[in-house]
């Protein structure tokens, strides 16, 4: 695959992750300074990684969500649980279930700092139930 399609390729699967509400504003905020990076994201994580075929989308989605906790990288954490969410079919007990994984092998402190972060955005959504 060339890199036009890579990057072809990457953008339509980041819509599809991101939801193109955020992939827009993303690209609205292009400068001199990010557009490489922005690039190389699209054509590498997006068109090389997300499009490869072992792993469906929703386990990617698992993996990054869990690893986003293990790493402490809560901005992302957050884009990710709320893209989950709103554009990849998961339900407020499918957040749940990741982080009550991520506390054994990630530690409660991570775990508790993402439950913080995650029940947020699941009330923002409106998908607490009582």
């Amino acid at each position: 695959m060339d890199d036009q399609k890579r990057r072809d390729a990457g953008m339509t699967v980041r819509r599809k992750v991101l939801g193109n509400a955020w992939v827009d504003k993303s690209i609205a905020n292009r400068n001199s300074f990010n557009t490489d990076f922005q690039d190389m994201i699209t054509r590498y994580a997006w068109g090389e990684i997300w499009t490869r075929p072992h792993f469906d989308e929703r386990t990617r989605r698992v993996l990054v969500i869990g690893t986003m906790v293990a790493l402490g990288q809560w901005d992302e954490f957050r884009l990710h649980v709320r893209a989950a969410l709103a554009e990849g079919g998961f339900t407020a007990d499918d957040i749940k279930e990741i982080l009550l994984q991520q506390a054994i092998y990630c530690g409660v402190p991570a775990a508790n700092h993402a439950v913080k972060e995650a029940s947020a955005i699941v009330q923002e959504l409106g998908l607490i139930k009582g």
